[in-house]
């Protein structure tokens, strides 16, 4: 039964606390526990990142919201140490890097089969096939240089093949802003799924903007370069589709709303008992969030929340496996591309001047992305199978 938001209060703010223990749980096994219980870390490390970060924001431009944002965010910043702890000690930063690209598919493709808005549902489709296309480089790049194969990460719930060639993803800025949803009209659901992707982009963004210097091979360091520059695009086109004329506290309360229902999605369907008994406590504290913030709107915004916040929370993630959904969409829309606000379809439309020079600089001296997978294909078990030479001009990462 779907949580009725206005009588499940949670756990109340002053309540909240978590101690040094609690913040350094414990944490998963790499191979042992199911890839969607690490699915399910990752977006949310990335959803209270962005939910800390948005506080952040705020407390620039709101005086009045600078001490209820601070109480809040304490417990967010608390919450999300404790997840993202949860990630396994042996995992390297590029099999993590599989599992970050394992989230941006299987979530994009949950949300856009469930997207109210078919403008909304297209532009996620369109996101997915681009990640898609990521998850194969950088497998491609962990067989080469790790001599391990993404699988064992993956667990067979996600294809290792190519998308859309991340090579032609580079796009003028103006072909990556999107036409907004109607605060008014929109369903709420609509909004969630744009925060929780805005939330799992950003994080990726940040996360190769750190480890991408720390790769140890120079076509290392220029595909995490390349591929950092795409989920910039990401985070453009996903916050874009956000309405610019909410409230700061509109902003707070939504993101707050998202925070619950993918908290709620992941206690329905974690498989680990203990996972799952720390997605209770933070959905317990974030339903209390979630009340603390539609107090302070009633207070300063002087309107109800129920404007914005539904009776009822909105059918929660189910976490199933995604691959026959991504394979059709693949096969049907992997030729599209953007032009300002649309996705069309290139043999009728042509894409931009302004994104046909921005690629041609872009990739002036070749694309990593490219280079990176050349004659390469997935296999199961696959390892490294490179000559000797041929490593070395890897390494050294001379484009092809």
């Amino acid at each position: 039964m779907a949580l009725d938001l206005f009588k499940e209060r949670g756990t109340r703010l002053d309540q909240q606390h978590l101690d040094w223990q609690d913040l350094s749980p414990m944490p998963i096994s790499k191979l042992d526990d199911d890839a969607f219980t690490r699915v399910r870390i990752i977006l949310m490390n990335g959803i209270e990142q962005q939910r800390g970060r948005l506080m952040h924001h705020l407390a620039q431009f709101h005086g009045p919201l600078r001490v209820p944002l601070a109480q809040v965010r304490r417990v967010s910043h608390h919450q999300q140490t404790m997840v993202n702890w949860l990630l396994p000690p042996d995992q390297t930063p590029l099999e993590t890097t599989i599992a970050y690209e394992q989230v941006a598919i299987e979530v994009t493709a949950m949300i856009a089969q469930a997207e109210p808005d078919p403008y909304h549902a297209q532009m996620h489709r369109f996101g997915l096939l681009e990640d898609f296309d990521h998850l194969y480089r950088f497998s491609a790049l962990l067989d080469r240089t790790e001599g391990k194969d993404a699988n064992n990460i993956l667990q067979s719930y996600t294809d290792v093949a190519p998308g859309r060639p991340t090579v032609i993803e580079h796009r003028a800025p103006v072909d990556d802003v999107r036409r907004p949803y109607d605060r008014q009209t929109a369903d709420a659901l609509t909004k969630i799924h744009n925060l929780t992707l805005v939330s799992g982009e950003y994080q990726t963004r940040d996360f190769y903007m750190t480890v991408g210097p720390m790769s140890p091979s120079m076509l290392g360091r220029l595909l995490y370069a390349e591929i950092a520059s795409i989920e910039e695009q990401h985070v453009t086109q996903y916050e874009s589709l956000l309405d610019p004329n909410e409230s700061p506290l509109e902003k707070w309360l939504m993101q707050e709303l998202t925070t619950v229902y993918n908290y709620a999605s992941c206690v329905k369907t974690e498989t680990n008992p203990r996972i799952r008994a720390i997605w209770q406590r933070c959905l317990d504290n974030t339903l209390g969030h979630l009340h603390f913030a539609m107090e302070v709107f009633r207070q300063l915004d002087k309107r109800d929340p129920r404007e914005l916040v539904p009776e009822r929370l909105p059918e929660a993630f189910s976490y199933t496996n995604n691959r026959d959904y991504v394979r059709e969409v693949l096969k049907d829309e992997v030729h599209l591309r953007a032009v300002g606000q649309e996705i069309v379809d290139p043999a009728r439309v042509s894409e931009s001047e302004a994104t046909e020079r921005y690629r041609a600089l872009i990739n002036k001296s070749g694309s990593p992305t490219s280079s990176v997978a050349d004659g390469w294909q997935w296999r199961p078990g696959g390892e490294l199978t490179m000559g000797p030479q041929a490593l070395m001009d890897f390494s050294a990462g001379r484009l092809q």
